[in-house]
């Protein structure tokens, strides 16, 4: 394959497209906003509606397990104070998915693509000009 395994996920752990590696998720000015296709490659990043369902639940089990979980456990062992527990909580809950968001985007595009590496458009070429030689 064009693309390999181990090129996926360090792009996707480098927030580039999982396709020709250019630095496109994200609108520049807009740190929210995902493009809607790569302007390198033309590959579609927004795939479908509610593909980004997936980025929300990584963010929100991250969040959970390595952030509210100790707070929580901290609480209980009697370390934090009930108020000091309450403020760092609340505000864990608001701030670590905003620094979550656009890595979240970028892995789970990089999940996608580690397990089904020949949906990649350059990959698909790859296939198919296989395909041509062999007949």
């Amino acid at each position: 394959m064009k693309v390999t395994r181990g090129q996926i996920v360090t792009r996707g752990l480098t927030n580039r497209c999982p396709n020709c590696g250019g630095k496109t998720l994200f609108q520049v000015g807009k740190p929210f906003r995902v493009k809607p296709e790569c302007p390198g490659c033309a590959m579609k990043i927004e795939r479908d509606e509610g593909s980004y369902l997936g980025s929300l639940s990584l963010i929100y089990g991250v969040t959970v397990v390595l952030y509210l979980v100790p707070v929580l456990l901290l609480y209980l062992a009697g370390v934090l104070s009930e108020m000091v527990a309450s403020v760092a909580a609340g505000v864990g809950a608001i701030v670590v998915p905003i620094l979550l968001y656009r890595p979240a985007r970028s892995w789970w595009l990089m999940n996608y693509y580690f397990f089904l590496p020949h949906h990649l458009p350059a990959n698909q070429r790859e296939v198919a000009s296989d395909e041509d030689a062999n007949t």
